[in-house]
């Protein structure tokens, strides 16, 4: 129950359900919904019954934690994009800033269902002059990638030795 805890007495706050049953992934901001006239609906009885959504991409590993890096040197990681949907399903990256040194490498394209796209997260190190630093500088940008039925976020953090 909710209401009381593994020892049987009465909870003090309230239980913070996880995303996954909330219906929503985490760092994922849904669209509205435009309904498509081309893209056809699956009814099958397995998929009739089911409450979630048929369509999305799924973002391995969640978030990119680079480390400690060295500067002016150029960094790379690999982020795969899954679609989860049952139809093929498009998607594009928002290019990050120029000033924080990230880019995102990938080859557009529609993906089938139950394929996957590799994006290379490549960051060149370089220090934006801050003084106060104290030797390291912290790099911290959200990746926007949107999708046909959201925009899902990658965080990407790294710290620049100077």
């Amino acid at each position: 129950s909710l209401l009381v805890n593994a020892a049987g007495q009465p909870r003090k706050e309230k239980v913070k359900l996880p995303s996954s049953l909330q219906g929503r992934k985490p760092n994922s901001i849904p669209n509205k919904k435009v309904e498509d006239p081309v893209a056809g609906n699956v009814n099958t009885s397995s998929l009739a019954t089911s409450r979630q959504h048929l369509s999305g991409f799924h973002l391995i590993p969640p978030r990119v934690m680079l480390g400690v890096l060295k500067e002016g040197c150029t960094y790379a990681a690999t982020v795969i994009l899954k679609n989860v949907g049952v139809n093929f399903s498009r998607f594009r990256v928002k290019q990050p800033p120029p000033h924080t040194g990230l880019r995102v490498m990938y080859t557009p394209g529609p993906v089938a269902a139950g394929l996957q796209v590799e994006l290379e997260i490549e960051i060149f190190a370089m220090v934006t002059g801050r003084e106060d630093a104290g030797g390291l500088e912290e790099v911290s940008h959200d990746i926007e990638i949107l999708t046909e039925t959201e925009t899902l976020l990658l965080p990407v953090r790294a710290n620049i030795l100077c």
